[in-house]
């Protein structure tokens, strides 16, 4: 994978670039937000480790200005807040998924796993007037265009390849969250939730349903 790594510490931006070459990366390393911006839309990268505090433009934003240029490179967020509100908040400015400080290089390691596990689906999934390439990295829903980050593109398509069908919670975090996560997190409810706000409401539809004690489904046909 090509990794761009947005670190304004010295040390912890060296480790980070050593372990990630070492593993068998190609890394670009950025020490400031607006340099960071300037990289990421300059080429393209398989993933951007970003974190939160950087001189001149903090992690959320560069996510959020990556976004609203049409960057959608899964976005890995380091971060020493733990707090729920603020792992939200690095979500809702278009990361992808996030680490807390200290972390375990491993789990990083496994984590871009994740995100290249992802990109390597190559299938287009219609339900009705909904269209999910995962090849694109695009989803329409009656011809229009709606912006996702990879895991809310992820869950849909997880959805879609199963229209029709209950899917558990479970099987969700063995497939999309490849169990980094746990029942007890809200990370699914969060997620669902920003789907049917951006692929069901603004059209009117309700197809992303909850199913009481079991999980959720996406309807078919």
């Amino acid at each position: 994978m090509r990794v761009l790594v947005i670190e304004d510490d010295e040390a912890l931006a060296g480790v980070l670039e050593r372990g990630l070459a070492d593993a068998g990366h190609e890394v670009s390393v950025e020490r400031t937000g607006p340099d960071g911006v300037a990289a990421a839309m300059a080429e393209p990268f398989d993933a951007v480790v970003l974190d939160w505090m950087l001189p001149g433009q903090a992690g959320p934003s560069v996510c959020r200005e990556l976004r609203a240029r049409g960057n959608h490179t899964p976005v890995l967020m380091l971060t020493a807040r733990q707090a729920v509100p603020d792992r939200v908040g690095a979500l809702d400015a278009g990361a992808d998924d996030y680490l807390t400080k200290p972390f375990s290089f491993d789990e990083l390691l496994a984590r871009l796993r994740v995100f290249a596990r992802r990109s390597g689906k190559q299938e287009l999934l219609t339900v009705n007037d909904l269209v999910v390439d995962r090849e694109r990295r695009i989803v329409t829903r009656a011809g229009a265009r709606i912006d996702l980050t990879a895991r809310e593109l992820d869950l849909l398509a997880f959805l879609a390849e199963r229209a029709g069908r209950v899917v558990t919670r479970l099987q969700i975090l063995d497939e999309v969250w490849d169990g980094e996560t746990d029942l007890r997190s809200n990370a699914i409810d969060v997620h669902i939730g920003r789907l049917r706000a951006k692929v069901d409401r603004p059209f009117g539809r309700d197809s992303i349903q909850t199913v009481r004690g079991i999980g959720f489904r996406l309807a078919g046909e």
